[in-house]
């Protein structure tokens, strides 16, 4: 994952306006947000699309007998029919039914795997207990008996379903669901050595959490070992639980340090020796980033990305030699992202693969020796995410905004590269669309949104786009919006020179052109996301309306170069080397233009705020453009960038020795002297993904350089600062009023 907070209050409760044609009959209020939770913006599903692809499973909760039922629509008719009942999810002995934060279906749909009872691995919760349905004898069964309660990780169905894999304890396992026998397959998990699962870094960079892969004849599985020997670990402070503090360790590698040693091996699954790849190359100083089984053979695919992670290199692994092949290569002058869209076609002959190597990024069609590489996606847009690869029906379905990168919408183009792009979402729907599709490319659950537009979720058919079901519309969500009056979002340009940026801007309800507002701009700048889509729920919407309309301001935000969008390759990778530089003087060039350009802006009042890598921002803005920016409030900042984890740092960076230049004066600490206005620092003591210790680090500078500012930390909070009773509603209100008393 990325240096991007999260929280997951903001993703469910955060929107923008409707249009002001709307009396005002109720006051937007911070407590109505936050506390009462009154917009947030339903959803629909989870849904799982059945293997036949003619109706899909979801859950639904069954108040009576308190607990989830899952079931099944057919997608032509609507009929319902209940899969699997609460009452069959009540262990014997027990009056109440298993939660289900997850489930999964056997290949047969015989058997059901429950996951439940679950707990927090690094960030996520990914521990837990399993349990086994029988749908033909409704037989439940916990797997793991004996085991550790709540220590079961990544359970799957052998391929044919006759038995279950897991990780407890950082070791993997095999369990017959008829005999109940459990074999241990390694033993050597525990202290420095982790099997089928990852470390900090792995999980939160490279999203890597699931570390073992059943053979397609079930005969062996695949498994990642990482060594974390010689990884520096961080340790966090806890002061707030007992009367003496409780030092919590967490193995972080940061900037320069040492890596796991990670590799590949493969084990018989009935239990036996491990053999492992030997993939050339320092295993602390590679990344063997993704592995899988190529369908229906005994050969692994595994993708490596060297220290700079400007290199991939894969590898086609026999599992029974352990021969390894090189079959693709592919280089950036700057850095490459891994894409997790490999589908093998004309019978493994071909793979798919995504690419950036035309200056866009494309999809390609691939042969298996790697000799032939051809475009399917092809023309000067970026395709944004995957949505579906139909073999049988010859498309790749797919989201890109080929013309307003602030939207989203559905494209198809042919799997043999023939023709050019169909744009599938209808064209009076301007916004932004995904799309669940079935397997045959034939249904599709389609979410639509714009900036006044809450989710609008549906059942469609895909060929011809037409709603074949209204699943979810919020309309109460809409009809709670209508009565604040709210004024619409506004999208513009800003001409900087060397470069045209997309930007939004929010308007009091009273707004009057005649008068002089102050501007409060909100940044992220960083390449892990952007903030300037037009959706219901970017970042602080809400928050930013609040704020427009209780101080009396204006509200911006822009994306500089440098920033997650569908704008090509060296939009994206100009800010390489240079985090935290470009991207500064891009947002300080655009709020000058932006002065310029409205007359009711006051340019003499100009503040800034943003989180995590918009905290690194804000300080950059706040330390190097004081002529331009007055007041600024950074949240759960990096201070200076050889503190923050290796692989997202290394990648933008490159490597601390061999950038000297760029890490120093990329790192807000450098520039804390130059401080003239007004700066508020907000950050959890507890946040395990970017330190207190860059807190503390910058407070020292500002202490010795005799900068004046306000401060506030929240014990104990991680990167999203939400934990504990207030926290969210306590910290807005602090910056509030900071804003109150300083712009």
């Amino acid at each position: 994952m990325k240096l991007y907070r999260r929280p997951a209050f903001l993703f469910l409760f955060v929107m923008v306006c409707l249009t002001n044609s709307f009396a005002q009959t109720k006051k937007l209020t911070l407590e109505d947000i936050y506390e009462n939770r009154l917009y947030g913006s339903k959803g629909y599903g989870p849904v799982r699309w059945m293997k036949d692809n003619k109706g899909y499973s979801t859950l639904e909760s069954n108040k009576e007998a308190g607990g989830s039922d899952i079931v099944r629509y057919e997608a032509v008719g609507g009929a319902r029919k209940v899969l699997v009942s609460t009452r069959q999810l009540v262990p014997g002995g027990s009056s109440k039914p298993l939660s289900i934060d997850n489930y999964i279906w056997s290949d047969d749909n015989q058997k059901l795997l429950v996951f439940t009872n679950t707990r927090k691995v690094w960030r996520l919760n990914s521990r837990g207990d399993y349990w086994v349905l029988n749908l033909s004898d409704g037989k439940l069964k916990q797997l793991g008996k004996g085991l550790e309660e709540a220590t079961l990780m990544f359970a799957k169905f052998s391929p044919d379903g006759g038995r279950v894999a897991y990780v407890s304890k950082l070791n993997i396992y095999t369990e017959d669901l008829a005999t109940g026998k459990i074999t241990q397959l390694t033993k050597d998990g525990g202290k420095n050595i982790i099997n089928g699962t990852f470390d900090w870094v792995y999980e939160e960079e490279l999203g890597d959490r699931d570390g073992f892969r059943w053979s397609p004849d079930g005969k062996q599985i695949a498994y990642w070992q990482s060594d974390t020997k010689g990884v520096g670990t961080f340790y966090m402070i806890n002061n707030v639980d007992s009367n003496y503090s409780v030092p919590i360790p967490l193995p972080y590698p940061k900037v320069g340090t040492t890596n796991s040693a990670v590799k590949v091996g493969v084990v018989p699954a009935a239990g036996g020796k491990t053999t492992w790849f030997k993939v050339p190359g320092d295993p602390r100083n590679n990344y063997l980033a993704r592995m899988d089984y190529i369908p229906g053979s005994n050969e692994v695919m595994i993708q490596q990305l060297n220290r700079l992670q400007n290199t991939n290199t894969v590898w086609v692994g026999n599992t029974q030699t352990m021969a390894l092949k090189n079959i693709l290569t592919d280089k950036d002058s700057a850095f490459l992202d891994i894409h997790d869209n490999i589908v093998w076609l004309d019978d493994n002959k071909s793979f798919t693969w995504t690419s950036e190597r035309d200056g866009w990024l494309h999809l390609y069609k691939v042969s298996r020796d790697g000799k032939e590489m051809k475009l399917i996606t092809k023309g000067a847009f970026d395709v944004v995410n995957i949505n579906c690869i139909d073999p049988v029906g010859g498309y790749v379905y797919y989201i890109a905004s080929p013309e307003n990168f602030t939207q989203r919408y559905l494209y198809r183009s042919r799997l043999d590269g023939v023709g050019n792009a169909e744009r599938v979402s209808p064209a009076a729907m301007a916004g932004q669309h995904s799309y669940q599709i079935s397997a045959d490319a034939r249904y599709a659950i389609h979410s639509f949104e714009n900036a006044t537009t809450p989710r609008r979720i549906s059942l469609i058919d895909l060929s011809t786009h037409q709603e074949i079901r209204l699943l979810e519309d919020n309309a109460v969500l809409r009809s709670r919006i209508k009565e604040l009056g709210l004024r619409d979002k506004e999208f513009f340009k800003v001409d900087i020179g060397d470069v045209v940026l997309d930007a939004w801007m929010i308007k009091p309800i009273d707004f009057d052109p005649q008068k002089k507002y102050p501007l409060i701009v909100h940044v992220y700048g960083e390449p892990a996301g952007s903030t300037v889509q037009d959706n219901w729920g970017t970042g602080d919407n809400l928050w930013h309306q609040y704020l427009s309309n209780q101080l009396g301001c204006v509200v911006i935000s822009i994306d500089n170069r440098g920033t997650r969008v569908p704008r090509g390759r060296d939009f994206r990778k100009c800010i390489y080397r240079q985090i935290g530089l470009l991207a500064a003087d891009d947002q300080a060039k655009a709020a000058q233009k932006i002065s310029a350009m409205y007359s009711f802006i006051d340019d003499k009042r100009i503040g800034i705020w943003g989180w995590s890598g918009g905290g690194q921002m804000t300080l950059h803005c706040m330390f190097r453009h004081a002529d331009v920016y007055k007041t600024g409030i950074a949240v759960a900042f990096v201070s200076q960038q050889t503190l923050y984890d290796n692989i997202y740092q290394e990648r933008y960076m490159g490597l601390p020795n061999d950038n000297v230049a760029g890490y120093r004066d990329g790192s807000p600490v450098t520039h804390a002297s130059k401080l003239q206005g007004n700066l508020m620092i907000i950050h959890g003591t507890g946040d395990d993904n970017v330190h207190y210790q860059n807190f503390e680090l910058l407070v020292n500078e500002l202490v010795k350089n005799n900068k004046l500012f306000t401060m506030m930390a929240y014990p104990m909070r991680d990167h999203g600062i939400s934990q504990g009773k207030n926290t969210t509603l306590h910290m807005r209100r602090m910056m509030e009023r900071f804003w109150k008393e300083n712009l």
